[in-house]
């Protein structure tokens, strides 16, 4: 078994990437021999009305392309998936049991397994879990101070997301220094965005918490906030429950603070001038070394900073930012290694440096084709 098409559905796409894990390119990683997405499913006149009609656009564009297994991106595991698991209907139906954890995310990835599983129905499916990673956090990092009988009837703790990614990023961090006992913080910043604090390996704590939304400032969420601000909201302005949802996971954030969720603009807009856009990206910037101080207590000491996803890989800005201040821990950038405009994993802390900061590119389809084939191979 070699060859491994990773499908990432979601409410209105599906991504795809197809990886022969026997033939390495020159880089190392494994052959890509197809990747792309369908978008506007379910969309009137998109042509594309259903999970089941964009998978079969994609197996028209990849024919003649043999798939030896199926890696499925899968948002929430909850407790019961703490590691990639092989799909039959028991797993299936289990993810539909998790869907009150994640309705936004989950019925995505449960309508593209049932896709796949009805156009492959020979081939192996894997579900890989975003929260599966952070299974490792212990109990007093996972549980929130509310009623534990209440906690414990609805799910309610700690999952933490982005594990899939954070999986990948922490072993080619590891392989980088030559080190498997690590004490790290990977900040994995793009749109969504959060922290992780990992010892050799193990999540042991994370921003994100029974949603996506809990944490860093985000390019539409609000991260934390008092959680009286919702009751606030709904007693002085009026505002309904789906009408609080949408303003701390769709109107919040960056785009909130400053009227754009790009990074790139709200960099722009603050070089121009813009007051809003600096005091965004000031709140973003506190609220990141606010976690990498927590995280490096929580570590007992810290070796490694980390960033990875779009900005923490592309924004020289956000990361001359970030470290500011942080000199106390160790924690420095060399100027001219952190504008560089490099590609793949790499350093850039000044030589001698007491904590390594680290850039490394993400593969969330690598490391889901690496744990489908480790699982089914």
């Amino acid at each position: 078994m070699s060859t491994v098409f990773v499908l990432n559905a979601g409410s209105s796409s599906i991504k795809y990437t197809v990886l022969d894990l026997a033939v390495p390119d020159a880089a190392g990683r494994p052959s890509e021999l197809a990747d792309g997405i369908v978008e506007r499913i379910g969309v009137p006149g998109s042509g594309v009305a259903d999970h089941a009609t964009a998978l079969a656009t994609v197996l028209e564009r990849i024919a003649g392309v043999r798939i030896d297994a199926v890696g499925h991106r899968v948002v929430h595991g909850g407790e019961r998936f703490t590691q990639a698991t092989v799909i039959d209907d028991d797993v299936e139906a289990e993810i539909e049991a998790l869907v009150e954890l994640a309705p936004l995310h989950n019925p995505a990835g449960l309508a593209g397994i049932r896709a796949a599983r009805a156009a492959l129905p020979d081939v192996p499916q894997v579900a890989v879990f975003d929260t599966a990673f952070h299974a490792t956090i212990p109990p007093e990092a996972a549980t929130y101070a509310i009623d534990a009988e209440l906690a414990a009837r609805h799910g309610i703790r700690r999952y933490g997301f982005h594990g899939t990614s954070y999986r990948y990023v922490s072993r080619a961090a590891a392989e980088l220094l030559g080190r498997d006992d690590l004490r790290m913080v990977v900040l994995h910043l793009g749109n969504g965005a959060s922290a992780a604090a990992i010892a050799g390996g193990r999540s042991v704590d994370t921003s994100m918490g029974l949603t996506p939304l809990e944490g860093l400032v985000m390019g539409t969420r609000s991260g934390d906030i008092d959680p009286a601000i919702p009751f606030h909201l709904n007693r002085v302005a009026g505002l309904s429950i789906d009408e609080l949802d949408d303003l701390l996971n769709r109107r919040s954030g960056m785009l909130g603070l400053s009227g754009h969720a790009d990074m790139r603009e709200v960099i722009a807009a603050s070089d121009a001038g813009d007051a809003a856009a600096t005091l965004a990206l000031e709140v973003y910037l506190h609220r990141i070394r606010h976690y990498v101080g927590a995280y490096a207590a929580v570590l007992g000491g810290i070796d490694a900073l980390v960033f990875t996803a779009g900005v923490g890989e592309n924004s020289d800005t956000v990361r001359a930012g970030t470290v500011r201040g942080l000199e106390f821990l160790g924690v420095s950038i060399d100027p001219d290694a952190n504008a560089a405009r490099a590609t793949g994993a790499r350093s850039i802390s000044p030589a001698g440096s007491p904590v390594a900061v680290l850039v490394v590119p993400t593969d969330e389809e690598w490391e889901i084709a690496r744990q489908t084939a480790l699982l089914v191979g």
